[in-house]
């Protein structure tokens, strides 16, 4: 009988120890409450909780890449789109984004998408396709105010495609055809050009030497 009660005493503290002591990585932070009311923040190393009193919630330093599902947005020009991106963030103050927000990484994925449809909205077509890095920077902008309470800092966003309607596509295709034929035909006329020019020059050379017309037809007749 003792010894079924040592026993039960030894797995009791070791699931006591267990609950007491936590490890908290270099990259980690820990927050503790107790009853209820949050006492501070713990870590890294090995951290001391009171079992059933304090509670625990870890939080990730480390920067996070998040992609934002692809959105269908209009832009300035009555053009539909579908844009998709990637947010690259990080936790500064583990204390607000534990108090502050209930799921911090929902919560900036989730403005990241209402921020990247709201920008695209404001932009023109030829602005979202030849201006990315000024697009980038405007989401990064509005996303890192908007999660700044939270503890969060943006520290990059990324467009990474537009996809356009099939009927754009096909427009804009067929624009860079007509664009390349153009271009092919002013390289031709000015090459007619340049070679009338040349004809136009010996004409006038041989027209005030007579000696050279006459060496001319000799070559032809030789």
């Amino acid at each position: 009988m003792n010894y079924f009660i040592y026993v039960l005493i030894a797995v009791v503290v070791i699931i006591l120890l267990s609950a007491a002591i936590k490890v908290v990585r270099e990259y980690e932070r820990v927050g503790v409450f107790r009853l209820g009311r949050f006492v501070g923040l713990r870590g890294p190393g090995l951290v001391l909780i009171i079992p059933f009193i304090e509670l625990v919630r870890k939080v990730d330093l480390r920067v996070i890449t998040m992609d934002v599902p692809a959105q269908e947005c209009i832009t300035v020009d009555n053009v539909t789109v579908r844009v998709d991106a990637v947010v690259y963030f990080r936790v500064v103050n583990a204390a607000d984004a534990i108090l502050k927000v209930l799921d911090y990484i929902k919560a900036t994925s989730l403005l990241a998408q209402t921020t990247l449809r709201n920008v695209v909205g404001q932009s023109t077509l030829d602005e979202l396709l030849g201006q990315r890095d000024r697009l980038n920077e405007k989401i990064k902008t509005a996303v890192d105010e908007g999660t700044d309470p939270w503890g969060i800092k943006v520290s990059m966003v990324e467009v990474k495609d537009v996809q356009l309607p099939q009927t754009m596509q096909r427009a804009m295709a067929a624009q860079a055809e007509a664009e390349r034929d153009r271009r092919a035909k002013v390289v031709h006329a000015e090459g007619e050009y340049q070679a009338a020019e040349k004809l136009a020059e010996a004409a006038r050379v041989i027209s005030s030497q007579p000696s050279a017309l006459q060496l001319r037809y000799l070559q032809t007749l030789s």
